[in-house]
């Protein structure tokens, strides 16, 4: 009898697998209650969390509304983004480059003024030049040339005043002589010919004890030039 109590045992538990089958799936159950417990402590993702920097805020206020500008019909002109202002771009797009702005219209600018001209100075129809021909001791010999600018024949009458001295004679060459009269320190001389148009006539004269450059020197009371 207790033999045959001894081999049911093991002849039980082979006519009976569901035993093993329960036991093994209980093994398996606190093997992943295990794993379980073993992966929280370790916490990796709390680790990294924390090595993480704090996330910026980022303010929060009122979007600023987006501007619309009304567009021309038949035009395309881009959209306008928020935050943009229209006129950062420089030029507004219908102007072209290299175009000036127009100053019509415009007031309180400085005028630009010409310069003054004054009376225009008219060139004398008888002019006379002064020079001295020859110089010696006690006296010199001078000369006026006489010219005419107009288109007619004209007479002249030279004045000359030294302020003192000795007047000799006065002539002109090649023609008939004029009238000479003599003054405190000079002479006056009026032309016998008349000087041609756009010719000229020389007059001479000798004077001593006299400063070679004279006070004054006239052609019909235009002064001389060359003293």
């Amino acid at each position: 009898m207790s033999g045959m109590r001894r081999s049911r045992g093991p002849a039980a538990v082979a006519s009976s697998p569901w035993i093993v089958v329960f036991a093994g799936v209980v093994v398996m159950v606190v093997l992943l209650f295990m794993a379980l417990g073993a992966y929280r402590g370790c916490s990796p993702a709390s680790d990294e969390a924390s090595a993480l920097p704090p996330a910026l805020s980022l303010p929060q206020g009122p979007v600023p509304p987006t501007v619309s500008t009304p567009t021309p019909p038949g035009s395309s002109a881009p959209p306008l983004r928020p935050g943009l202002s229209p006129r950062a771009s420089g030029l507004s797009p219908s102007a072209s480059a290299g175009s000036r702005p127009s100053t019509a219209g415009r007031t309180g600018g400085p005028a630009t003024s010409r310069p003054a001209t004054g009376p225009m100075q008219s060139v004398p129809v008888v002019s006379g030049r002064y020079r001295v021909v020859q110089s010696f001791d006690g006296g010199f010999i001078g000369e006026v040339l006489i010219v005419n600018r107009a288109v007619e024949d004209r007479g002249w009458t030279v004045r000359l005043d030294f302020g003192g001295g000795r007047f000799v004679t006065a002539w002109v060459e090649g023609v008939p002589q004029g009238t000479v009269r003599q003054t405190g320190g000079g002479f006056t001389y009026a032309s016998g010919v008349d000087v041609p148009a756009g010719g000229s006539a020389t007059l001479r004269f000798h004077l001593e004890r006299a400063l070679t450059t004279p006070q004054g020197c006239t052609v019909d009371g235009v002064r001389c030039t060359g003293f």
